[in-house]
């Protein structure tokens, strides 16, 4: 967003963005603040308590509760250790930097003119800020419920990454977190093939599958190691 003759609470470009994020802002001031970079706060009128600093700050925090809430909830037998190395996957700069882009932060960010010609609208480490900012803004604006769905809602995709292809050594086990958080159903498996005599190690096929459609087929010795290979498949098929 470029300074504009207009003030930036007043710019039209701001309903384009809430336009885009989903949220209509009561209080736009909170928004313009997110979107405001420190470096332009002494190239306007709108003072250095006006910078996202504050908000990214208070940002910060909330996408570490709402994410260590969801996982804690979701992700019932995982030890502190695990739930620790999951929300590190999910919560780190390359993800907020990422949302940031999808919500075309860098369009918007008031910057001052030296940090903007040095190409601050694309610096990493100022989209991971606004994004940040702009959780935190929209926490003061509308409340917990609202800033925890946007949370969920705009990294929706690294967390759906890290549970299908992190910390989880056992792919039932991520099969039936992903499902859950995605639809609510269960997996359910069964065999659908056993060959060879039972005396001498049979082969088992079985096959999973969410809502009556089937997600993959997997083979082994045993039918838990069937089960296994099926929900790998599975996993790989859903993260394509």
């Amino acid at each position: 967003m470029k300074k504009a003759e207009v003030s930036p609470v007043e710019d039209p470009e701001l309903r384009m963005l809430e336009s885009k994020l989903g949220i209509a802002f009561k209080d736009k001031r909170l928004l313009v603040q997110a979107l405001t970079h420190s470096s332009a706060v002494n190239e306007t009128d709108l003072g250095d308590s006006m910078s996202n600093e504050r908000l990214e700050f208070l940002g910060d925090a909330l996408i570490g509760l709402v994410i260590a809430q969801l996982l804690f909830e979701s992700v019932k037998d995982f030890n502190e250790g695990d739930l620790t190395s999951l929300r590190s996957q999910i919560v780190r700069g390359s993800t907020l930097q990422g949302a940031a882009r999808g919500l075309c932060l860098n369009r918007f960010l008031i910057l001052g003119r030296g940090e903007r010609k040095s190409g601050g609208a694309d610096r990493p480490s100022n989209l991971e800020d606004c994004f940040e900012a702009l959780i935190g803004a929209v926490y003061l604006d509308r409340g917990f419920e609202t800033a925890s769905q946007a949370v969920k809602r705009w990294l929706s995709i690294p967390i759906d990454e890290a549970l299908t292809q992190g910390v989880m050594k056992d792919p039932k086990t991520a099969l039936q977190h992903l499902m859950q958080m995605r639809s609510g159903e269960i997996p359910k498996y069964r065999i659908i093939e056993q060959t060879g005599p039972d005396h001498s190690s049979p082969v088992f096929v079985s096959e999973v599958s969410v809502g009556g459609t089937s997600l993959g087929q997997g083979r082994g010795l045993s039918k838990s190691a069937s089960e296994k290979e099926a929900a790998s498949e599975a996993l790989k098929k859903l993260a394509d």
